[in-house]
């Protein structure tokens, strides 16, 4: 495919000017065999005719052309950001490997570009991430924070773009899909990293696609009070102008105007019209310092300010002395000004009003900011919800909510400062030194007060936690916390606590029956379980650990049911549906019955292989890893319960050859819940430039299979290997091999 075809004439001029434009700001870190190089790759893939339209129809190469602009220009990022954008779809198309971009441009590009590429992969058919890939995306984020910024970036620009899209309805829903998740995901996002600028453009623009009306009306409304506004941040600034001249301080007074999204927050939570909302702007004062008295000329500033206007002591925000954990530093003050009116200020250096706009992005400029640590911290906090969130929905309300929550700075005993969100508790503050500590915590006392577990923490408080080797995490513990960190570990401590008093109960239930010589067999205790009206095994081993149940009638219960289904007594009610685990087989004697009421001797038991049986002992077999799917039969072992082959299994001849009393017909029940398994497949093809990139890229667009290793040999022109994936059902193994042996240049897949 030709230049020609690939952009339209609208867009050959856009392409030129965006080139030039970034050219301009790429000058000085991209050298010209990089701006070369790169220029060539891409030319290769529009003539490639792999590269495709976006769901909005926009032209792939000038949103990548404009994100790199976003990143520059906005957020101050270089030379890598800005590789990694431009190579992204050459890489997709198969123009340049991962591999050989690594080898070229910095193992950095390679690792980013592998980050934007499977974050897009989750928006290949919808242009808004549902909640089931909401993990997967979060999981993407925290790879490497340039990742997040280049997302924020590409949204900024596809929120740009978007607004001047043909209104058929189907573009229309998914403009509004788009919107949504750009005000939940990717505006909070901005916010937690900084980019304050962005953070507003992203709100503004969603309010513009999801409550039009509302936007031009507060949009027309700022239109026509502009010159009064105007006016009256002149009068404002022209004395702080004079009065910082005259104390020999440098800095430029601007006003700025508050954002449409952020002036309709205020009309709602206020109830009031849009004439209601007294302060629609805000002014900043930038000062050119040096580093060493930064600090000192904004509290100069700030003195020379409430000298002329009365400060509200409520509204200060210093943010100089403890930043923020995204870098921001700035003094906050609301003063009356001229005509009662409440104005607010903000005050900050040079340096300081970059990274404000800029964000965490600034970091590559300003090494000396105070923000990897907390950084760090967020990440880790997202990692740890991932492994342990209950469901994606619930994950993506606390992520968003942990993103916009302001901050607490409080003090141990010894002086140590800890920063954690507003609303945290003792607990929080607990948990946030450490694991052990939160777990064995009683209560704190506060500037030298006691207090509970659940006391809400102050700006300025020193805390001294109160632990007991005796105290455990309790379920209420659930409630009183608000970290993420806080709630993840109370979880696991739950967890391990109630299967630690299920294994004693157990324990207790097979020592008092073997006691009475009777043997605990798992099927009959199932069957028994699910009789008591019980659906999970833990629950039931708790109820008897905690005294709900007593020990003495579930042995009575159990002996009564074990001597039923063993023929040594009779029941009439007993006949009911069983799966194998209601035969008991006879390995002494090489003899296999069934005691279902309904069954004849020699009939065959019948195993059905369900999730929901957790009572039950059987497990895949590991020579040959059956899926759901598979054709399959167990074989009961001595020891470990029934173990599940595959009926292709290399073992399976001498398995039936040899014990064939211990085999049982098996089949699947239900689909087991995150049950993958390890299936290697053996592939041979062509050894192509790419193609190990492209085989790879097939496996990692597919969220439900991750791939485990993979090993490649080539002779003559020709590659063999040996591909491991963790996979769930044979149908999408089954799919995985079609859409393999599609890939060009390969011949043959199958599984081993």
């Amino acid at each position: 495919m030709t230049a020609e075809l690939f952009y339209t004439p609208d867009e050959q001029l856009q392409l030129q000017a965006l080139t030039a434009q970034l050219k301009a700001l790429t000058h000085d870190f991209l050298s010209e065999s990089d701006v070369q190089s790169i220029a060539a790759h891409r030319q290769k893939a529009v003539e490639s005719g792999e590269l495709k339209r976006d769901v909005f129809g926009l032209n792939t190469m000038l949103n990548e052309l404009r994100t790199a602009i976003i990143v520059c220009e906005e957020m101050g990022m270089k030379r890598t950001a800005v590789i990694s954008i431009l190579l992204r779809s050459t890489i997709e198309a198969g123009i340049l490997s991962q591999e050989a971009a690594a080898s070229q441009y910095g193992e950095d590009v390679a690792r980013i570009v592998g980050g934007i590429i499977k974050t897009e992969k989750l928006y290949e058919k919808t242009p808004a991430i549902g909640t089931e890939n909401f993990r997967n995306l979060l999981l993407s984020f925290a790879d490497d924070m340039r990742v997040i910024l280049i997302m924020i970036a590409e949204r900024v620009n596809l929120m740009r773009q978007i607004g001047s899209i043909d209104n058929d309805e189907e573009k229309t829903q998914a403009r509004i899909a788009t919107a949504h998740e750009a005000a939940n995901l990717y505006a909070p996002l901005a916010h937690k990293l900084g980019l304050y600028s962005l953070k507003s453009e992203l709100e503004d623009l969603a309010m513009k696609y999801t409550e039009t009306d509302v936007y031009y009306q507060i949009k027309e409304k700022l239109n026509q009070t502009k010159a009064s506004r105007d006016k009256y941040i002149a009068e404002f600034i022209k004395p702080i102008e004079k009065k910082m001249a005259e104390a020999g301080l440098k800095c430029h007074v601007k006003g700025r105007t508050k954002s449409i999204h952020s002036i309709w927050q205020k009309m709602k939570k206020q109830r009031c019209p849009f004439e209601g909302v007294y302060d629609l702007f805000a002014i900043r004062i930038i000062l050119d310092s040096a580093p060493e008295r930064e600090k000192q000329e904004c509290w100069l500033a700030y003195s020379l300010v409430t000298d002329m206007y009365q400060p509200n002591p409520k509204r200060l925000r210093d943010w100089l002395s403890i930043p923020k954990s995204n870098g921001y530093e700035s003094l906050h003050t609301t003063v009356m000004g001229p005509e009662g009116k409440w104005v607010e200020v903000q005050i900050r250096t040079e340096r300081m009003d970059e990274i404000a706009e800029r964000g965490l992005a600034a970091h590559w400029r300003y090494k000396g900011i105070k923000s990897e640590s907390g950084l760090d911290d967020w990440l880790t906090r997202i990692r740890e919800a991932l492994e342990n969130a209950d469901d994606d929905k619930d994950l993506m309300d606390r992520f968003k909510m942990e993103l916009y929550k302001d901050e607490v700075f409080v003090f141990t005993p010894k002086g140590d400062l800890y920063r954690l969100p507003h609303g945290a508790t003792v607990l929080d503050f607990a948990y946030s030194i450490h694991t052990n500590l939160g777990y064995h915590c009683t209560g704190a006392k506060v500037n030298d007060r006691h207090v509970q577990l659940k006391y809400v923490l102050c700006n300025g408080d020193q805390v001294e936690i109160l632990s007991s080797n005796t105290q455990t995490p309790k379920q209420g513990w659930l409630n009183m916390v608000t970290t993420t960190r806080a709630r993840t570990k109370i979880r696991q401590a739950l967890k391990e606590i109630s299967s630690a008093q299920a294994r004693t109960a157990r324990e207790e239930i097979e020592r008092r029956l073997k006691n009475r010589k009777i043997e605990l067999n798992e099927g009959t205790m199932l069957h028994l379980i699910k009789k008591l009206g019980y659906k999970d095994v833990i629950e039931f081993y708790q109820s008897v650990s905690e005294g709900r149940l007593k020990t003495d009638e579930v042995i009575e219960h159990y002996a009564s049911l074990y001597n039923v289904e063993h023929g040594l007594a009779s029941d009439a009610g007993s006949s009911e549906t069983h799966s194998a685990a209601s035969y008991q087989m006879n390995l002494d004697t090489g003899s296999q019955t069934a005691v279902g009421a309904d069954e004849g001797a020699n009939s065959r038991s019948l195993f059905f292989v369900d999730p929901n049986m957790v009572g039950i002992e059987y497990k895949l077999a590991r020579c040959c890893n059956p899926v759901y799917g598979d054709n399959i039969f167990g074989f009961v072992t001595v020891s470990n319960g029934i173990k599940i082959h595959r009926q292709e299994c290399p073992n399976a001849r001498d398995l039936r050859k040899k014990y064939p009393y211990r085999q049982v017909e098996a089949r699947w029940s239900g689909k087991p819940a995150s049950s993958f398994s390890p299936v290697t497949l053996s592939i041979v093809g062509m050894d192509d430039i790419g193609i190990v990139n492209n085989i790879t890229s097939v496996i990692s667009s597919d969220e439900h299979m991750q791939m485990r290793s993979i090993s490649i040999d080539t002779h003559d022109k020709l590659f063999s290997g040996r591909i491991t994936i963790m996979i769930d059902d044979t149908s999408r193994l089954e799919s995985l091999i079609k859409k393999l042996s599609r890939v060009r240049g390969v011949k043959q897949v199958k599984r081993t």
